[in-house]
């Protein structure tokens, strides 16, 4: 999945520890469900962060691409020019953008700009970067044309981002009302807290149609500044199922602050996990779901089903060739063995279901190989065969560095001596996680 994640976050520079300071205790839960979700992006890992925001140049008929190779800024206009910026932009990925809009005659594109980067990408980046900072960056402009246009934009980006090997989070940047309170900075009116409770029914079900459906007038009298970015990141989404949580909504200020994350739904580990639950639960094999894709109905693949509690290794089982009619009924199958039969642990029960991870990788056909140069661990598992006895090691495993480990592991695993005759085969896999 090229989509790891989308986030809605707001962008005081008050949650700044540097300068918020004692003022943060205010907005401690607004704080604190950042420092969660940049440890989630960590976790994720993205090549790519993708960040739109209303405080990036924005004009009245065009949506904004930098025309530049790093993204630099600091926080000196709030008083800490020490804490700064100097990312690298994904050149490609923003040239993909521009392309696929010039094709839609859609009005986006790179524009030569002097302008820094602006509080409303630096916020989320400030707490991203606490924890992770080995990605380039993307920043998108906001525009007035209409709320349609905003998620179109939305749209576009996700078709750059399927077309290119990349792994990307985005991040929609954008506070919600500055209505709200009396002693606010732009006082209050009724209508303030409306849109907030309005709006965060939305984004927290996931609604994201209904954005279409707010009066331009109204947002306008509310004073809110990420109606648009939260559209575009909806566009961004359109057509993927996805997790939602809720994290936090404040007020303290006066200003709307919402976080919410969504996760695309992987209907390999979905499958996967309800085929756990179901077994574990009910001692039932389920049918394969109605509503599951084509491609797990039409094709027959080798999978591999792990499962990890607490970063451990909980159970493992897999085929390196398919056994059944399709990869729907394999992940089912091996997903129950996995749970049950691993003999390296006893079976998971009822009161661990909650605690586990599950990985499904999706093996190539396995090809011999002559000599063990032809092995990466990173990117290729092994299979070590000698006789009748069979080891098999998946790639990218943590711990696992060279050819000569990945081996030895793999021959432990078949009781394969060190004097015996082998055959090495190799595979790559998708994993889903």
């Amino acid at each position: 999945m090229k989509i790891l994640g989308a986030y809605m976050v707001p962008h005081p520079p008050l949650i700044i520890d540097e300068i918020g300071k004692d003022g943060i205790k205010k907005v401690q839960k607004t704080y604190d469900s950042y420092i969660e979700i940049a440890k989630e992006i960590k976790k994720l890992k993205p090549d790519t962060i993708i960040v739109s925001s209303p405080h990036a140049p924005l004009y009245r008929d065009w949506f904004y691409l930098p025309n530049k190779e790093y993204a630099i800024g600091s926080f000196s206009r709030f008083g800490k020019s020490n804490i700064t910026f100097n990312q690298k932009y994904d050149i490609e990925l923003i040239k993909e953008i521009e392309k696929i809009s010039k094709e839609n005659n859609f009005p986006c594109g790179r524009l030569d700009n002097k302008e820094t980067l602006d509080h409303g990408t630096m916020v989320p980046l400030y707490f991203v970067n606490k924890f992770y900072n080995d990605y380039n960056l993307v920043v998108v402009g906001l525009s007035g044309i209409s709320l349609d246009a905003n998620f179109e934009m939305g749209k576009i980006i996700q078709k750059a981002v399927n077309n290119l090997d990349r792994k990307v989070v985005y991040i929609a940047s954008g506070d919600l009302s500055h209505k709200l309170q009396e002693y606010g900075p732009y006082g209050f009116i009724k209508d303030g807290p409306i849109y907030d409770e309005r709006i965060m029914s939305v984004m927290e079900k996931a609604n994201f149609n209904e954005l279409l459906d707010f009066d331009l007038d109204f947002l306008d009298k509310v004073a809110e500044c990420g109606h648009r970015s939260f559209l575009m990141m909806s566009g961004f989404l359109n057509n993927i199922k996805v997790n939602t949580k809720f994290y936090s909504h404040e007020d303290i200020t006066g200003v709307g602050y919402g976080i919410c994350s969504y996760y695309p739904i992987d209907y390999y580990v979905n499958l996967a996990k309800k085929a756990i639950n179901s077994y574990i639960m009910d001692k039932k094999i389920i049918d394969i779901p109605k509503d599951t894709p084509k491609e797990l109905l039409e094709n027959r693949q080798a999978v591999f089903v792990s499962i990890h509690k607490n970063g451990g290794l909980r159970g493992c089982i897999g085929t390196i060739f398919p056994t059944t009619k399709c990869t729907a009924e394999e992940i089912i199958n091996n997903a129950i063995s996995a749970a049950t039969k691993d003999q390296r642990f006893a079976k998971i029960n009822a009161s661990e279901l909650n605690d586990l991870e599950i990985n499904v990788d999706v093996l190539t056909i396995p090809e011999e190989i002559n000599d063990k140069t032809l092995l990466n661990p990173k990117k290729y598992g092994v299979i070590v065969e000698s006789d009748y006895k069979r080891g098999v090691l998946l790639p990218d495993l943590e711990g696992v560095d060279t050819v000569e480990e990945q081996i030895l592991i793999a021959k432990r695993k078949a009781n394969i001596n060190d004097d015996e005759n082998i055959i090495l085969r190799r595979f790559e896999v998708i994993r889903h996680k």
